[in-house]
Formats: structure tokens, sequence, C-alpha cells
């Protein structure tokens, strides 16, 4: 663990590249099959908190580094040989923080998969507000296999794909494939590896060009709308218009409509 931890701290955990609103965030343990060490936890989440006010931000693209995984879910070379029930509560209330930084997050977040996806890995890919993968891309939650239920990636997952396809994932611990992820809801696209890129940036390019305002506002309103009855959601979101037309860029966006030019916006603001 000790050593581990220098390696850690030696490299840059989650590299970050910006190209106009779309900010490209990659898990970089490749040596480790980019495996949620705490401190890549920690780094993930540090990288969330500090894009949270970055305003001309609208699109974060979540990656792995490498072509074989994505992610591989915790690093389980930090729990071999730990007893104490504190240190697994508190790798996950941090690892269930950061889960949930991400629907808190502001901007769009999609998840590029490429390789394969497992237990936190996938709860990663679920997490996510969208998500392509490479068609060669495999999904899984195998902790059972090592005597473990994946019970906190079950929390994404049973609420991102129907629950029959949640459990087969979670009983079985076996891999699917992107197809099978396709079909669960898992992911909003499939394409050939050699494509993901485009894909991916194609689908960033176009939601990076709407009101970085718009997209958080919309963002938050969808979560919180999911949960409630259907009377309720209707009177939440009427509240949410109102906020929404009073906003600069509605009133552009509908003036930029009648005039058939493109929308200058002004986004969040700080």
């Amino acid at each position: 663990m000790e050593e581990e931890s220098m390696t850690d701290s030696q490299e840059e955990l989650v590299t970050r590249s910006d190209r106009g609103a779309v900010s490209f965030l990659a898990l970089n343990r490749p040596q480790r099959g980019n495996s949620l060490s705490v401190a890549m936890i920690d780094a993930l989440h540090r990288r969330l908190l500090e894009l949270r006010s970055e305003t001309g931000i609208g699109v974060i693209v979540l990656s792995g580094v490498g072509q074989r995984i994505f992610c591989a879910g915790h690093d389980l070379n930090e729990f071999n040989g730990e007893t104490d029930p504190e240190f697994f509560k508190a790798v996950s209330v941090r690892c269930s923080a950061m889960m949930q930084a991400m629907r808190e997050q502001p901007q769009i977040i999609i998840a590029r998969v490429e390789g394969v996806a497992t237990a936190a890995g996938c709860q990663l890919v679920a997490s996510a507000d969208l998500a392509i993968a490479a068609s060669d891309a495999q999904f899984g939650t195998p902790g059972v296999n090592i005597g473990l239920w994946c019970l906190t990636p079950m929390v994404a997952l049973g609420r991102g794909v129907l629950p029959k396809h949640a459990m087969q994932m979670l009983a079985t611990g076996r891999l699917h494939d992107a197809e099978f992820a396709l079909r669960a809801g898992l992911v909003n696209q499939v394409v050939p590896t050699a494509e993901l890129n485009a894909a991916v940036a194609a689908l960033a390019s176009e939601i990076g060009s709407k009101s970085t305002y718009t997209l958080a506002l919309g963002k938050q309103a969808f979560y919180r709308q999911l949960p409630m009855p259907l009377a309720d959601a209707y009177e939440y979101c009427g509240e949410v218009v109102a906020r929404n037309m009073a906003h600069a860029d509605a009133r552009e966006g509908i003036r930029a409509f009648v005039e058939k030019r493109r929308p200058q916006w002004i986004g969040r603001q700080p």
C-alpha cells in the first residue's frame, strides 16, 4: 500500500485537456487497469470540483488511458489483508461521494468506453449522463465471483438500466458485450473502435454548443424530477420553466431563432 501510494503521487492520476467548451478527463493508471485506488477516487473528485466553477465548460468527457481497460473498479491490492471495517466504510463513503458529484456536476458528463468497465468502473459509466462505447467494450459487475456483491455499483446500475438486466449483471458476475449494454440502457451508442473518438467528439461538440446555463439547469431538473410523483414533477418543472425563461440566454435564443442566426450565449455566471 505504501509503495502504491508512492507510485500514485508521482503521476497525474486524472489528466485533463480542454477543447472549447469540452473538458476531457482521463483515468491514468493503465498499468493497474485504471483501477480506483483511494488516491484515484480523490483525484477524480478534485477534478470534478474544480470544473464546477468553470462556467465556460459545458461538457466533460471521461475516459481511461489505454485501449484494454476503461476502469477495472476498485484497486483490490488496497483491500488485500485489510480487516478493519472502518477502512472499507471510509473507501465506500469517498467513492460514493465522488459518484454523486458526477450527478451534481453542472456539466453533462459523457463516458467514452474503450475496453473493459467492471465493478466501480461500470458504476462510473452508469453514473455518467451519457455513454458511448466501442463495439468491443465489455461491462460487468464481477464482485460476486470473489464473494463480494457489487453493492455500491448496484446503486447506479439499478437506477440506470432495466432491473432484470441489472440483476443479471450482478448475479452472474460475467462480462457482457457492448450490444447488451446498449439494449440495457447502460450506453447510448456503440460504434466501431476506430470511430469512437469521432463519435464522442461529435456528441460533445453538439452539446457543448448549447448554453452552459441551460445545460446546468436542465441536468439538475432532470434528475430532481425523476423520483417525484407525476403531479409534483409537473409542478416543480413549471417553477423551473419560469426561472429558465427569465434568463438572458432564453431570451437570446428566442431572438436568434426568429432572426435566423446563431445565438450568442452568456452562459453560467460565476
